[in-house]
């Protein structure tokens, strides 16, 4: 039996990178083997086992064999006469396709070493078109390592794109496409993904609604970039300086998707695109299972994101409304979100990339005031059905309080 490290942790440990988890691979051995050794099996597809001292996963090597379209459809042999290099050659890219055995020897059969020098994702085989999910992890390594200079090779986007022409890549399910997703967003140059995925034409078969945005025009006095696709990728780009939570940037994805629908007479403008949004991410959060908190942000932001930017002009009674519908007084984490998601909108746009964004600090100062109303003082003084709208009187008066004072300080 040989034991041999696979995968992400020697590619990052040739790119000097952190190594966060570690994956295995054993040569040699049946599951008997393993399970007599203390292993406890936990795959269900094909034989994978936690070390009884560490939790790290090894898997049998296996090779595998497409029997029908999607994810799923493949058959599995892990014989023990299956070889290290018979397991690497159905791995996605040559520089997931390595590993390093005990003795500290490199394994590396189809070339990732030299496409770590490179700087390329390229595919091992062409195997890669058997499993559309490629398309996704392509499009998602070549955002997490952008700004080690990696990117696409040409001959794997053309396969991608032959994937999606050929209908292979229809057979993607939700679940994988959100799970790819959401480790996009939560990793570095995020934007990079989705353009990844529509220079192949897979952005109109997963984010149909995202795809649309592109080529619909804004008016250029409040977006010289025009088109609204750009500005959301923009946006993504400013929600990454701004929060590592991918709450925020679901957010700022989604918060114009209701452009899309405009009616062509009203364009450039955009009357009712925020309510149009919300629907169209209600449809997208069922459909592909996002989890509730980023589709709740998403919904927020979409449909209050213009207040906040007109925070200035609005009424005292709007304002506490803005707060109220956000629900900043039972949720503030939520609602610093959606300023963060708010802000980076209004910077998501050619030219405001460094604007500051002084609406999010008077709505802040607006909630830190309504939020210092003492509703139990309120509640011992009133009715039990006159108690809501003396709170919200109360807020709303302390609002305009903290508005003046902060209008006429110097």
């Amino acid at each position: 039996m040989q034991v041999y490290l696979v995968g992400g942790a020697v590619r990052d440990e040739q790119l000097g990178l952190p190594v966060k988890e570690r994956d295995w691979c054993v040569v040699g051995a049946t599951p008997d083997d393993l399970i007599d050794d203390g292993y406890k099996q936990v795959g269900k597809d094909f034989p994978v086992f936690l070390h009884p001292a560490t939790g790290e996963e090894y898997a049998l090597a296996r090779t595998e064999r497409k029997t029908a379209a999607g994810y799923h459809g493949f058959a599995f042999d892990t014989s023990a006469d299956v070889t290290i290099e018979d397991d690497l050659s159905r791995r996605d890219l040559t520089i997931n396709a390595l590993a390093r055995d005990a003795d500290g020897q490199l394994i590396d059969p189809f070339g990732g070493l030299e496409d770590i020098e490179k700087r390329l994702i390229r595919h091992v085989s062409a195997a890669f078109v058997e499993d559309p999910v490629r398309i996704l992890r392509a499009a998602k390594f070549a955002a997490r390592f952008a700004d080690l200079g990696f990117r696409i090779a040409p001959e794997t986007r053309d396969l991608m794109r032959q994937m999606v022409a050929d209908g292979e890549a229809d057979a993607l399910v939700p679940d994988r496409v959100w799970k790819e997703t959401e480790t996009a967003l939560a990793g570095p140059d995020p934007r990079l993904y989705f353009e990844a995925l529509r220079s192949c034409g897979a952005l109109q078969l997963v984010f149909p609604e995202v795809d649309a945005l592109f080529g619909i025009p804004q008016p250029a006095k409040w977006h010289p970039e025009i088109d609204t696709g750009v500005h959301t990728m923009m946006v993504i780009d400013e929600s990454e300086k701004l929060s590592d939570d991918v709450e925020v940037r679901f957010a700022a994805l989604v918060h114009d998707l209701g452009k899309a629908t405009t009616n062509p007479a009203d364009l450039p403008a955009h009357p009712g695109h925020e309510q149009r949004g919300n629907k169209l991410i209600r449809k997208m959060a069922q459909r592909l299972s996002v989890p509730r908190a980023c589709r709740d942000l998403g919904l927020i932001v979409a449909e209050y994101h213009t207040h906040c930017h007109r925070a200035f002009e609005l009424k005292d009674a709007t304002i506490l409304k803005v707060l109220e519908k956000t629900d900043a007084f039972r949720r503030p984490d939520r609602f610093e979100q959606f300023l963060l998601a708010c802000e980076a909108d209004a910077r998501g746009r050619t030219g405001f990339e460094n604007r500051d964004y002084a609406q999010a600090a008077h709505l802040r100062a607006a909630f830190a005031a309504a939020s210092a109303v003492d509703a139990g003082s309120i509640a011992g003084e009133n009715e039990a059905s006159q108690i809501p709208e003396a709170i919200r009187k109360a807020r709303e008066h302390a609002v305009r309080q903290a508005r003046t004072t902060n209008q006429s300080a110097p």
